[in-house]
């Protein structure tokens, strides 16, 4: 083989190669963990994909469909609050966030299929865990995270739980449709801690994979204001410090 068609070779195998490089790099559909608690560079090439998935999500991933039901008492399974100072009976469990300078977020938790979850959530609130903290990771159209006592993304409480989601052998029919909370985690099934996100916009993408455990029946308005007042310096939604909107205090309503 004479000089120049070895040169056109070389070319062509190096331009081969260099095409491979960059599909990997994309990742598919079925490979992200948009809500990850550990927000290092590793994760960012699959969340920078999230703000395209939302709009396409595939139908099969909508077939849940969840709206929490406060009157039938039946359908609920008792949980043991520990700790818990004063006594809760009922079949659905009402918290309230207030958020400075935009108001307050008021949920129902459903214990039906995340008990685990909706526990975790109500101890935390119960030890004032979540007051004074932030939201530090905000993605318009998808997702407002917080919960973390670092406000960075990488910490948590003092225990982790049991990730009650499908991909984790649990039934959790709670579908991540607007105003739905959840539990964040990093890559780990049963990694899950204090850090919760409320979602935006329909995210039906995460559903199997992440604990639902709750939706938003007043104060959406305030989800929408925070989501589209932030000023993420990244694609992964990373808020500054100094930027990140205060969880005042998340209290257990009766």
């Amino acid at each position: 083989m004479n000089t120049k068609k070895r040169i056109i070779c070389l070319v062509l195998t190096l331009a081969i190669a260099l095409s491979c490089a960059v599909l990997t790099g994309c990742g598919t559909k079925n490979e992200i963990k948009g809500i990850n608690t550990n927000t290092s560079k590793a994760t960012t090439s699959a969340t920078e994909a999230v703000t395209q998935a939302v709009a396409t999500t595939s139908a099969a991933s909508s077939d849940y469909n969840y709206t929490p039901n406060t009157d039938d008492k039946k359908d609920y399974k008792p949980i043991e609050l520990e700790g818990y100072k004063k006594p809760y009976t009922g079949s659905s469990r009402t918290v309230e966030i207030d958020v400075k300078n935009y108001g307050k977020i008021k949920l129902v938790l459903d214990p039906t299929y995340a008990p685990i979850s909706v526990q975790n959530f109500l101890n935390l609130i119960n030890e004032g865990f979540y007051d004074g903290l932030t939201f530090h990771r905000i993605m318009e159209g998808f997702m407002i995270q917080g919960g973390d006592p670092q406000g960075t993304g990488m910490g948590g409480s003092e225990k982790t739980i049991k990730g009650e989601f499908l991909s984790n052998g649990v039934e959790n029919p709670m579908s991540h449709k607007r105003g739905v909370i959840s539990m964040a985690r990093s890559n780990a099934m049963d990694s899950a801690s204090s850090q919760f996100f409320i979602v935006h916009q329909d995210s039906t993408f995460l559903d199997g994979n992440y604990a639902a455990f709750g939706m938003v029946t007043e104060g959406m308005e305030v989800v929408d204001e925070i989501a589209t007042k932030a000023q993420p310096t990244d694609n992964n939604g990373t808020i500054p410090a100094a930027n990140q909107p205060v969880i005042t205090s998340i209290k257990i309503v009766e």
